[in-house]
């Protein structure tokens, strides 16, 4: 992967490359972007760029053997870490080094977009609580005690290091504080509140920005040949998230889908909320739609329940008169025009905190059917007239 392929603002590419060429590279750094940013594709950059036999300037060479070995991700000191749980091709004692193929594989599938969700549908793992565990750990502690195969750097990308379990990090503290030489740490996070203050204190901060609204339009087009006019469209509801952005495109039937869930359950729990007739409210079209989004699994759920975020945010912009910040489809727009009279000012913080809640609570495992159930009745209550 080279620097001019990777998406992120080119200051930043300079400040990583000014490290290099400094000598001034911290053993642990803690890359903290926004969603969808190709912070991975970033940190594969620099470490290709780190290791480079020819490099230049301002990018790897691309043609030197290491660099081959960088764009195959299989460079022999380049060790890619990342959660991981049982799956139906490992059964027990799951680890990196046991997917580091079928990863390397979704990478390139996605050229570098990656996103925790899509990689627990491709390990059919989207009901468990993928984790980088106690044995990534012991790996890591084994390896940092050898020497690196080729002489350079060995080179460690923790890929959603908010997911490490709690239970392993305390195994990689000492390592992070004092690794052998010529070794570096990249932790990638998009949730710097979910990492160890003690793993914060041992690393480099490195903010990744959110990307622009002109760079994901451009790649839209390139990438999938769509007219500007859509392109514009996607990018102003993605909110900066190239992976969200590629999904909108790939899935566009999906998202009318999603839109028509979300439309069916906000007018269920306002007639309930109204004492309406049970003739009024379709409760068996309620339990349908939460039966399938159960059926996809927890990241899935989670996913909903954020476009449910997104939608209430949008219809308090509306509601406020505050049209110009709304993100959304010209579809959207439409639902979310019909829907102003369900948040407001003095309802929209318990909306907002009830559905983080219960992201919070399908995080830990919680029975999804009690979770969505919980959350429409609460959602009820909430827009109840006084």
């Amino acid at each position: 992967m080279l620097f001019k392929d990777v998406m992120v603002d080119q200051e930043l590419k300079n400040q990583l490359i000014s490290l290099v060429n400094e000598n001034r590279i911290s053993h642990a750094q803690l890359f903290l972007s926004a969603p969808g940013s190709h912070s991975f594709a970033l940190a594969v950059a620099y470490a290709q760029y780190l290791s480079c036999e020819n490099k230049s300037e301002h990018d790897s060479c691309g043609v030197c053997p290491t660099c081959q070995k960088f764009e195959k991700l299989a460079h022999p000191d380049l060790h890619l870490i990342f959660p991981n749980c049982i799956s139906k091709t490992v059964k027990k004692d799951p680890d990196s080094f046991q997917f580091a193929q079928e990863f390397r594989d979704f990478v390139f599938k996605n050229n570098y977009h990656i996103d925790i969700e899509d990689w627990l549908k491709e390990l059919d793992g989207e009901n468990k609580q993928a984790s980088i565990n106690i044995r990534d750990c012991s790996n890591i502690i084994n390896q940092n005690s050898t020497r690196s195969f080729e002489g350079g750097h060995k080179i460690y990308i923790i890929w959603n290091a908010d997911r490490l379990y709690h239970a392993a990090a305390p195994k990689l503290l000492k390592t992070l504080e004092e690794p052998e030489n010529k070794t570096l740490f990249i932790l990638l996070t998009e949730n710097q509140d979910k990492i160890l203050t003690t793993i914060l204190s041992r690393t480099q901060l490195v903010k990744i920005p959110q990307l622009q609204f002109q760079t994901i339009v451009d790649q839209l087009i390139q990438d999938f040949g769509v007219s500007t006019t859509k392109a514009e469209d996607i990018a102003a509801i993605c909110d900066g998230n190239y992976n969200q952005a590629r999904t909108l495109v790939q899935e566009g039937a999906q998202l009318k889908e999603t839109l028509n869930q979300f439309e069916t359950i906000t007018k269920s729990f306002v007639a309930l909320a109204n004492k309406a007739s049970n003739d009024q409210i379709n409760f068996n079209e309620v339990k349908d739609i939460f039966n399938d989004i159960i059926a996809k699994g927890r990241e899935e759920q989670k996913s909903f329940i954020k476009y449910m975020i997104r939608g209430f945010r949008n219809i308090l912009m509306l509601s406020t008169g505050n049209e110009a910040m709304v993100k959304a489809t010209n579809d959207e727009k439409r639902v979310l025009t019909s829907l102003q009279s369900v948040i407001n000012l003095k309802n929209s913080s318990q909306i907002l905190s009830e559905c983080n809640s219960a992201i919070y609570h399908i995080e830990r495992n919680g029975n999804s059917n009690l979770v969505f159930t919980d959350l429409y009745l609460k959602l009820a209550q909430i827009v109840a007239p006084a």
